[in-house]
């Protein structure tokens, strides 16, 4: 079924490339363009708890770098330490790996290797918009799934996958490329979704319907809203297993 909707959508996409080729040059060349969170990308959330901090670490694309927001505190990873601190009444290190622009492929490279150096309780991997963008082919996107989580998960670590980013609501992008891009990412969310069953490891679906004051200036990426309700609904689905 997936290969067969990834056919449909080639063939879509092909029917529609002379308007949608443009439509991506000019937004490529025209797009604001926002540094990541500046600042210390590790913290401590809920200090003032009792008991062993959890550990969370958080690989992943430019959400992960907190690119939207001026600080890692008002981005995804100081945030969901935040919330998963409150929620479970108990203290939350965190620390956050990203890169802007990063597929899961090339996270399999570059990040990998400095993850596992860092001991970590629960391990969220955020990917699936650059994915999207740079059209990676759904087996090359699950063999990168998987690399991630089997190296991860081999090392006792629990692991989990948020959902792909709706796309079709990034006000940035044209119509045209919205709808297409959209539908790319629901191709991508499905394949994550049957491989993180397949590898028995948590999948977070993203229960967020975005509006434009949950977007940053640049249309693209969340801003403090937008991170924080993303954390606050990953925080509920999330159930760490350690003591």
């Amino acid at each position: 079924m997936s290969r067969w909707r990834a056919g449909l959508w080639w063939g879509l996409t092909l029917a529609l490339l002379p308007v949608a080729l443009p439509q991506a040059l000019w937004t490529r060349r025209t797009a604001l363009r926002l540094a990541p969170a500046a600042g210390a990308q590790s913290g401590l959330a809920g200090a003032g708890y009792v008991g062993e901090p959890l550990r969370l670490l958080l690989i992943g694309e430019s959400t992960v770098a907190g690119v939207g927001v001026e600080a890692q505190t008002e981005a995804l990873a100081g945030q969901l330490a935040q919330a998963l601190s409150v929620r479970w009444q108990r203290p939350v290190a965190w620390r956050a790996c990203g890169e802007n622009g990063i597929t899961a492929g090339e996270a399999c490279e570059r990040l990998l290797p400095l993850a596992l150096r860092e001991p970590a309780d629960l391990v969220l991997l955020v990917f699936g918009v650059n994915d999207t963008t740079h059209l990676s082919s759904l087996a090359r996107w699950c063999q990168a799934l998987r690399g991630l989580s089997r190296a991860l998960a081999a090392r006792g670590t629990q692991v989990a996958f948020t959902g792909v980013p709706p796309i079709q609501h990034f006000t940035a992008l044209p119509w045209l490329l919205r709808r297409l891009l959209g539908l790319r990412a629901a191709l991508l969310d499905e394949a994550l979704r049957r491989t993180s069953a397949e590898e028995r490891v948590d999948y977070v679906k993203l229960g967020l319907t975005v509006t434009p004051e949950y977007l940053a200036r640049d249309g693209y990426h969340p801003s403090t809203l937008g991170y924080r309700v993303w954390a606050e609904g990953l925080a509920e689905r999330l159930n760490p297993r350690c003591e």
